[in-house]
């Protein structure tokens, strides 16, 4: 997979892979993406040449050196997907960029070497009535009973969309179809926790399952996505299930104990330098380790990254309410020197608290609780909270205040709370006073509420764009806690 150093574009942060399909057949996992080029022009039919159609496939998916490495085939488009048809044939389609020529088109492959037949047109969909995939996105449906055509739309397209209506759920698409073992029908689709004003919906992008009928001779009908629903009777409930780590609904609680690495659910965010993290570190056991990168969040221009890396990790929000919290032990020394935590999207959307070494002329604001008797010359570098916040929507100004006399070489706690669906509270304080834990600002969710993939909630380390080795942090006591989801 591309987790491992290989030969990738690395442009824009909207570059990358694109919509990968999983499926599974005789015992083996197949990936099947698109490495996107989104430095070209989306009219340029280039940007997805033969380098960036990529299938990889596994027998373990939750084993990283189960999977192959990228086998390449051509394609101008995305949304590519596997098929094995009832004689054996397999095959791959996929939607042909729209800016060239919108459709859809099927191969026959060998998806193990990538070998690909002539594209063929199996349908030129529905042509002005798809209207993107934002807050208008919807599924349309055809059918045929040869996998070559002709097709024929479905009357009752859109089969499913919230498009035009007040429902919470929004942008329902991509859809796909699936039996269980019971042999009923249902739906999976990508939507977003929005409402109709689409503005704050920081998770982005998450799967839903609806209950579908499909008939005999007919087209399938789908429940619309709604967020109390029933359906077909799901199997019973089992947890002794293998696998690594805890189970989604349960949260963190991380402690970085001696022997162990990174949970399995962490990411990063482009490619990261091993160097740069190291589970409890003989100077400071049960914590994480991370040595600064040049750049910081934004990195180059809040587009690019380059080869170099970020130091940063974190795992996805996945409630819409919940608690984050760790704990920080940074002694900076030199300017600009910077650890934190993040509420992350994108290198041009993410909002962060961090202590900064600053002259102590850059305050922008002052903590009452700071105490007193401490002399601080005008220019002196000295330990700073700082909040700032990068977007393509407004974000407040950045909040820069010095660290409280009384927390200067203690241990912090540094948190990210969401108590409602629209707004992040970022507080801070001594680890071991936490009733000295203060809330810097409660910042609105909209700046992080854009794009495909949700917020990463994470901790980082930067020197700013200064060369040099620069100051470790040091994060402990990990935790994040899970405290309810929105439905309506």
């Amino acid at each position: 997979m591309y987790t491992r150093i290989t030969p990738i574009v690395a442009g824009l942060l909207t570059a990358g892979i694109w919509a990968p399909t999983l499926r599974y057949r005789d015992e083996t996992f197949w990936l099947v993406t698109t490495l996107v080029d989104d430095d070209r022009a989306a009219d340029d039919a280039s940007r997805w040449d033969n380098t960036e159609q990529v299938i990889f496939e596994a027998a373990d998916p939750y084993d990283p050196a189960s999977w192959s490495n990228a086998v390449h085939f051509d394609f101008e488009g995305y949304d590519t997907e596997p098929f094995w048809d009832v004689d054996g044939k397999s095959y791959i389609t996929g939607a042909h960029a729209w800016k060239v020529g919108p459709r859809i088109e099927l191969a026959e492959a060998n998806l193990g070497t990538g070998e690909i037949g002539e594209w063929r047109t199996i349908w030129n969909g529905t042509g002005g009535l798809a209207r993107g995939t934002g807050i208008d996105h919807m599924v349309t449906m055809a059918r045929s009973k040869s996998i070559h055509g002709p097709y024929e739309s479905n009357p009752a397209n859109p089969v499913l969309s919230n498009a035009d209506t007040t429902e919470y759920f929004q942008a329902v698409g991509h859809a796909d179809l699936f039996q269980d073992a019971s042999g009923n029908w249902w739906g999976v689709a990508l939507s977003v926790r929005s409402g109709p004003l689409y503005m704050h919906f920081p998770m982005v992008r998450e799967t839903v399952m609806v209950p579908v009928t499909w008939s005999t001779g007919e087209f399938p009908v789908w429940s619309p996505v709604r967020g109390e629903m029933s359906g077909w009777p799901f199997p019973p409930k089992n947890t002794n299930v293998e696998g690594p780590g805890p189970f989604i609904v349960e949260g963190d609680e991380v402690d970085f104990e001696a022997g162990s690495t990174l949970p399995a659910h962490f990411t990063h965010w482009r490619f990261p330098r091993a160097e740069s993290f190291t589970v409890s570190p003989p100077e400071q056991p049960n914590s994480l380790r991370i040595n600064p990168s040049r750049l910081n969040l934004t990195a180059l221009n809040g587009n690019y990254a380059g080869p170099e890396g970020q130091s940063f990790v974190g795992r996805r929000q996945q409630d819409t309410l919940f608690t984050y919290n760790v704990n920080l032990d940074f002694h900076p020394s030199s300017l600009e020197e910077e650890a934190g935590v993040s509420v992350f999207l994108t290198q041009n959307h993410h909002l962060d608290l961090g202590v900064v070494m600053l002259p102590s002329n850059n305050s922008t604001a002052t903590f009452p609780y700071s105490g007193n008797g401490m002399t601080r010359r005008t220019g002196t570098l000295i330990p700073h909270l700082r909040f700032r916040g990068e977007s393509y929507v407004p974000v407040p100004d950045d909040i820069v205040a010095p660290l409280p006399e009384a927390w200067l070489g203690r241990t912090l706690r540094l948190e990210i709370r969401a108590s409602n669906m629209t707004h992040y509270s970022l507080s801070a304080g001594p680890a071991d006073a936490m009733s000295q834990m203060r809330t810097i600002l409660d910042v609105s969710n909209e700046p992080v509420s854009w794009g495909f993939t949700g917020v990463i909630l994470g901790i980082y380390c930067t020197t700013n764009g200064r060369n040099g080795k620069g100051t470790p942090a040091y994060f402990s006591k990990w935790r994040y806690v899970p405290q309810g989801q929105y439905r309506n």
